[in-house]
């Protein structure tokens, strides 16, 4: 077999592991798609009406709300689920399999390719659930075909964009709890962008930094595509943040799991 035959045959093994775990650990599945669901339920039934007027100029509602919010909260999903990914890469580290794995003779990225291939299938998994709950609740896009596959494609770029810095970070961390809390950082920056509230409501200062953070461009192209509205240079932005963080996260775990240290 060929280099990059047995590469792929390695990493179809590693994902196979990886989705056994997550059938084993449906307890922290749960919990991390929990979290976006309270968020939707929360904003939507507590805040939806008052905040949905100020949207709609004194009539927007809740449904104008709930329509608004959608494309956050799924961006609050990705970023709340690549938790566990951290989380799983840093028990591999401190538990000692992965010396084992470098002593046997399998292609070196597939242990990372199988976490994070892992990761992608899991996240996608979830979003559906919350893209359900949301129509529950009163979320109505105007996506057409075509437009949902857009969407299914950029969610799909920006998990596998983080995913990987979420391995950086699980592979950086000295422990499973440091490698659960490293990644909050990345569930906090909808709350700091356009997911909850326009970034023109914001004080001059947070909304320079909303506006050209880089999960603001991932939202706007989202709510762009399902609801209709003018996308501009958002998707371009978009694309380019999940590209750039991408290559950051996946040459940093490169460098960290090639280097030979103990834990």
């Amino acid at each position: 077999m060929t280099t990059m035959a047995l590469a792929l045959r390695d990493s179809a093994t590693m994902l196979r592991r990886q989705l056994r775990h997550m059938l084993r650990n449906l307890s922290t599945i749960v919990l991390l798609l929990g979290v976006p669901i309270v968020l939707l339920l929360l904003f939507v039934y507590v805040l939806g009406d008052t905040l949905g007027d100020g949207l709609g100029g004194g009539s927007g509602g809740r449904g104008v709300y709930v329509n608004y919010v959608t494309p956050g909260i799924l961006l609050v999903t990705v970023a709340g689920a690549v938790q566990g990914t951290a989380i799983a890469v840093a028990l591999d580290m401190t538990e000692g399999i992965i010396a084992r794995f470098r002593t046997m003779a399998i292609a070196r990225v597939s242990v990372l390719t199988g976490h994070v291939l892992g990761s992608v299938f899991q996240v996608l998994g979830q979003l559906v659930v919350v893209v359900g709950v949301a129509l529950l609740v009163g979320f109505r896009p105007d996506a057409t075909a075509l437009e949902w596959l857009a969407v299914a494609g950029l969610l799909a770029a920006a998990t596998f964009a983080l995913v990987w810095l979420a391995v950086a970070m699980g592979l950086a961390a000295r422990s499973v709890e440091t490698a659960s809390n490293l990644p909050t950082l990345l569930m906090l920056l909808p709350f700091f962008g356009s997911g909850f509230v326009p970034t023109d409501s914001l004080p001059a200062g947070l909304r320079w930094f909303a506006e050209y953070q880089p999960f603001t461009p991932i939202m706007e192209t989202l709510r762009g595509l399902l609801l209709g509205s003018p996308v501009g240079d958002s998707a371009v932005l978009a694309l380019g943040w999940c590209a750039v963080l991408a290559a950051a996260g996946y040459l940093w775990a490169r460098r960290l799991y090639n280097r030979d240290r103990s834990r």
